[in-house]
């Protein structure tokens, strides 16, 4: 078992932030601060060298961050195969987990209540970005699986479907826009409201009017706005057209609060994926929490 020590000094190792490290364990900073000195006491050396208001590991600070992540991953199998060997056997476990803001807020939340019902010894932590913020997530060893919006092509993630969603054109129902079906050339004179860069509802949308040789910097982009819910309360407010995912408008279309215009010959589908750094894919709990939940939605299809 790693030591609570070592434990405290891998969140500060991989957020480079005392504060931050503090608020992922809910202790505070000057404990987080304390274990890590009673580190390098043990050490005889320096673990991380403070530069102003910020901190980055020494040399002998990434030897040993290398080497916990290593034990940590040996950590993880031995409770697996010694669970698998003892039914008796149930270690707590924290899993820590990233996902895009649509699948955060839509799509995780059942899966996740119903996975911790099905394992009262499993704790989950998670991160909730944009898609380019969870991949690099995953490659800082924040996290150890995210589910992000498409592909990105990183040679060192395996990428495994989850779902498949839409995303479509909507405005508020009072908008003239409600009453209209537009054609892809509407777009250029239609005041748009839009996600920020590295959204992966954003580039859907950009790799749709690529198709159709449209640049996204010739559309009259009134704004962008980070976060989904962001997004839809302007909605509300504007006569804008915004590009949302259909599970996070569900219950606006539903309700017709919202009005999903329609685009001729402009279907915008992307694909929800896991992913994983390789050589990880078989590290449990979290190919049985993969699992769980591409069943969970397999049975919904």
């Amino acid at each position: 078992m790693l030591s609570h020590p070592h434990e405290v000094f891998l969140e500060v190792a991989q957020r480079l932030s005392f504060t931050k490290a503090s608020q992922a364990l809910f202790t505070s900073q000057s404990a987080v601060s304390k274990q890590v000195k009673a580190l390098e006491e043990h050490y005889k050396t320096g673990l991380f060298e403070r530069l102003g208001s910020s901190i980055q590991l020494t040399p002998a600070g990434r030897k040993l961050y290398e080497k916990l992540l290593q034990a940590k991953q040996l950590q993880q199998e031995l409770h697996q195969e010694m669970s698998e060997l003892s039914p008796d056997f149930a270690p707590s476990q924290h899993l820590l987990i990233g996902a895009s803001t649509t699948i955060s807020l839509y799509v995780l939340p059942p899966v996740v209540s119903a996975y911790l019902r099905l394992h009262p010894n499993r704790q989950l932590s998670l991160k909730n970005r944009n898609s380019d913020n969870i991949l690099r997530a995953l490659l800082d060893h924040e996290i150890e699986l995210g589910i992000i919006e498409g592909i990105h092509k990183v040679s060192n993630v395996t990428y495994t479907p989850l779902l498949t969603d839409d995303v479509v054109a909507v405005c508020a129902a009072g908008n003239p826009l409600a009453k209209r079906t537009l054609e892809i050339h509407d777009l250029l004179t239609t005041p748009l409201a839009l996600r920020e860069d590295g959204s992966g509802t954003l580039a859907v949308l950009e790799e749709a009017l690529a198709r159709h040789r449209i640049k996204l910097a010739a559309l009259p982009v009134r704004v962008r706005l980070g976060g989904t819910e962001a997004l839809k309360n302007f909605v509300r407010v504007d006569t804008c057209l915004a590009f949302l995912p259909r599970q996070a408008v569900v219950k606006e279309l539903a309700s017709g609060e919202f009005s999903e215009v329609k685009i001729n010959n402009f279907p915008l589908r992307r694909e929800f994926n896991f992913i994983q750094r390789k050589g990880t894919e078989n590290n449990a709990p979290y190919k049985d929490f993969l699992q769980f939940t591409r069943r969970y939605y397999s049975d919904r299809a």
